[in-house]
């Protein structure tokens, strides 16, 4: 692999640019073309033709036909030689070739000193030159953002430092060319395929370090800038608590994150929260079939700890986000903490964040109003259950199958079987036929509480309204006394 050499700008030594291949059309010396004798380059060619390579990415800019390489001027090649030659600063010779050259011809300088072995400082110096005399069109422009996005990903390639790469971004910026959040992203993205993660940590810190400035466009603006984009990539990778980590991390050390930042990192807590609720069911699965120990008081404060931790990260974020977006982002950010709460299965709270999603014009789907109910249910939140419920009928929606069947399995997860058979008899007032299992889970439940305190009035009540509605067919119900040696029975 070839090696990145430097070039010192003998109009400015204290700027230096990267001489190195490029991925870009080659400029194929003709040996048949005319060659005249130079006392100081004796072998110089002065006719050459462009042949730019079809397998490049400038295809589009350079692909020059016969008549058209037949055109070119004298002034090209002359232009090339001093430039080459170095005598004068490139801004003097241009400006002395400036009616000689045609927009064509100057995008085919930038293409040569963009070559493996040109100077490229030449490359910047022409495109800095044709920005200050208004000559850059959207066509030149694209190919010199083309010819730097070959330079930083070469740079990448061969492994040089964070700084060089950062640098080059900088020198952009001091010819006029603002870098765009793409190159930004490519740079993160190939140090990611290549495995170096730190490195790019290290890079986009080095980015707002050093104030590089690049334009996003339209459909960027909310994808959280270079920061936000990081955070992306460890969250789509599965390191949920990393992204997190990272986005508040740069915030601590004063290195604001952009606003779509805080919102990205809020989502990677949900899915953290999400992932490790889905760890506690199935443990709790393995539990009941006795595979595995139930939890004892010392994991029960882990697990409350982990959550606990979570969710205060996820209020610092929240807080972050609404005071540097203001109110516009107040809808988004309740709606993450609504997702965070509810897969903590804290129902007050989210609750609470269902009512602020609203007050913020963030109407919340009735699917959310269904879910939160079952949590509040399942921690016996009359309160908040009713006020739901509440609301409901406040926008004239009678509750339907599916919310009385989430209430109705709130109770049961909560182990309140008497709440359970009320929501039960409810649904069968009201036309509702409950799910079979639903059904099954309730009576199981109110057998236990026989057993335990010896109250069957909730189970003859629940019975009696099933068998009218023929849902369990006539049963008889019994009771012995002990003390009595009596037996008390009952059919339904």
């Amino acid at each position: 692999m070839a090696a990145i050499h430097w070039f010192v700008s003998p109009a400015n030594p204290h700027r230096q640019f990267p001489i190195t291949p490029r991925l870009i059309p080659k400029l194929l010396i003709n040996p048949n073309s005319l060659r005249i004798q130079n006392p100081q380059f004796p072998n110089l060619p002065i006719r050459r033709k462009f042949r730019p390579l079809s397998s490049t990415k400038l295809d589009s800019f350079l692909s020059p036909s016969e008549e058209e390489e037949d055109q070119m001027s004298d002034g090209f090649f002359e232009a090339i030689e001093e430039l080459e030659q170095m005598k004068r600063d490139p801004a003097d010779i241009l400006e002395d070739m400036n009616t000689r050259l045609s927009a064509r011809e100057l995008q085919l300088v930038l293409v040569y000193f963009s070559q493996e072995g040109r100077d490229s400082w030449c490359a910047l110096e022409v495109f800095d030159w044709l920005r200050r005399e208004n000559r850059v069109d959207g066509e030149t422009m694209e190919l010199m953002v083309s010819i730097m996005c070959g330079w930083i990903e070469k740079m990448v390639r061969e492994d040089c430092g964070v700084d060089d790469i950062v640098g080059l971004l900088k020198d952009m910026e001091c010819v006029g060319l603002k870098p765009r959040f793409s190159m930004i992203e490519k740079v993160v993205s190939l140090f990611w395929e290549m495995g170096k993660k730190a490195e790019a940590v290290a890079f986009v810190e080095d980015v707002i370090k050093r104030g590089v400035e690049y334009s996003v466009d339209g459909g960027d603006s909310n994808r959280g800038g270079a920061i936000g984009y990081l955070a992306w990539k460890m969250m789509v990778d599965g390191n949920y608590k990393d992204a997190v980590k990272l986005v508040m991390e740069f915030k601590e050390k004063g290195l604001k994150p952009e606003v779509y930042s805080y919102l990205i990192a809020m989502t990677a807590l949900v899915k953290e929260l999400s992932e490790f609720s889905k760890v506690l069911r199935k443990a709790k699965g393995l539990m009941n079939y006795g595979f595995m120990p139930e939890f004892d008081e010392a994991d029960a404060e882990l697990i409350e700890g982990y959550q606990s931790e979570l969710l205060r990260d996820g209020l610092r974020l929240s807080d972050w986000a609404i005071q540097e977006g203001g109110s516009t982002l107040l809808g988004l950010v309740h709606e993450r903490l609504l997702a965070m709460y509810t897969c903590a299965g804290r129902g007050l709270e989210a609750e609470q964040q269902l009512w602020h999603m609203k007050l913020a014009g963030k109407e919340p789907d009735r699917d959310l109003y269904d879910i939160v109910l079952a949590i509040c249910a399942s921690q016996k939140e009359l309160g908040s259950v009713q006020r739901l419920l509440t609301r409901m009928e406040a926008m004239n929606v009678l509750p339907r199958k599916k919310t009385l069947s989430w209430l109705l399995r709130g109770y049961i997860k909560g182990g309140y079987f008497e709440d359970a058979s009320e929501t039960l008899i409810k649904m069968l007032n009201m036309g509702l036929q409950p799910e079979y299992l639903d059904r099954v889970a309730v009576m199981q439940g109110l057998r236990k509480i026989i057993q335990q305190s010896g109250e069957v009035e909730p189970y003859l009540k629940l019975c009696k309204r099933l068998a009218d509605v023929d849902l369990i067919g006539p049963c008889l119900v019994y009771l012995y006394i002990d003390s009595n040696k009596l037996w008390i029975m009952k059919m339904l």
